[in-house]
Formats: structure tokens, C-alpha cells, sequence
């Protein structure tokens, strides 16, 4: 059954786990689309808690910048996809790019694969625009670059929840299928 889900929320608000448990539910051949390219210490330790929490028998496919490739050679191999998660694909994008039209039309091209896809797909990504306004050009315009990307995801999915404080709140949807 093909299903697109947009899990949206804050740091730490549950986003990542919420998608886990989503495909555990689905029990069935998962990938997860890990975007995250920049590597440091803390980041590492970072990883291996979210890879500790995945079922071992779930493919882990790492790709910071151009996952439409991804997606289409995964075509008929899974059932569920997990995108986590987007901001970090928007960064990844916006440097190497450094052309906020540029990054936009990459994630057309990943919306137009999911829409050829014949799986359920789970994409993660923070909400950026409750919190203050970056003191710099370039953090205001990866600020601005995510909420378009999320408003362009948002409206080619078919369910979109909002994490708060590891509670999901289904805003699109249906509502009864979010509880946890």
C-alpha cells in the first residue's frame, strides 16, 4: 500500500523514534534513508543510539545529498522507506548548491520518485520556523529553504504529524491511525 508520511517537530520532540515505530508496526522490508554527513564525536555517539533502536534486519542506505537516485533504485526492493531526515538533506543541498532554487528543485525531483513509488514512505524533519530568527544570512535561509521543503512535502503527503514532547498530533490524515 503506497502512503507518504510527513513526521514533523522540534529537537528532541520525538521525530526519529515516532518513525521507527511507525515501520516496526508495518513489520515489513524497511530502508532507512540516513542523511546526516557531518561527523564529530558527539554526532557519532548520536548515531549509534538511533542505529540501536532500528531492527537489525533493516537496510541502512547513508546519502546526504541526492536520495531521488536512492529512491529510484529502491523501486520494487522495500516496502517502507525512512527519509531522516530532511533539514539535514536541506543543509547538505544548501552548501554544496548554494542556491536556495536549486536545493528546491532537487527535493521536486525527490517528490516526483516517491510519487512513482509503490511503498509506504516515512519522512522526518524539524519544524524550524517556531523557534527565533538565525542571527546570520545563511542561517535564515536555510530556515527558509526548510519550511518551503516542508510545505512542499506536506502537500504531496498523505498523513503529516506533529511531534510535541514525544506526543503525536496528526494535523493531516487520519487521526486514529497516529496514537502510539
Amino acid at each position: 500500500m503506497k502512503k507518504v508520511t510527513l513526521i514533523l517537530g522540534g529537537a528532541r520532540s520525538g521525530k526519529s523514534h515516532h518513525a521507527v515505530e511507525m515501520a516496526k508496526k508495518i513489520n515489513k522490508r524497511t530502508v532507512f534513508l540516513a542523511t546526516l554527513e557531518f561527523h564529530d564525536t558527539e554526532m557519532d555517539e548520536r548515531i549509534k543510539l538511533h542505529k540501536k533502536h532500528r531492527p537489525a534486519e533493516w537496510q541502512t542506505v547513508e546519502e546526504g545529498k541526492y536520495i531521488d537516485k536512492i529512491l529510484f533504485n529502491l523501486k520494487g526492493l522495500c516496502d517502507v522507506v525512512i527519509i531522516d531526515c530532511l533539514t539535514n538533506l536541506v543543509s547538505n543541498l544548501l552548501i554544496e548548491l548554494n542556491d536556495a532554487d536549486k536545493v528546491v528543485e532537487e527535493i521536486k525531483s525527490v517528490v516526483q520518485v516517491m510519487s512513482d513509488m509503490d511503498c509506504q514512505i516515512i519522512l522526518v524533519s524539524n519544524e524550524v520556523g517556531d523557534g527565533i530568527v538565525p542571527e546570520t544570512p545563511l542561517g535564515r535561509e536555510f530556515r527558509d529553504i526548510a519550511g518551503i521543503v516542508n510545505q512542499l512535502i506536506a502537500k504531496h503527503a498523505d498523513e503529516v504529524i506533529l511531534m510535541c514532547a514525544g506526543i503525536p498530533l496528526c494535523i493531516k490524515g487520519k487521526k486514529n491511525e497516529t496514537a502510539s
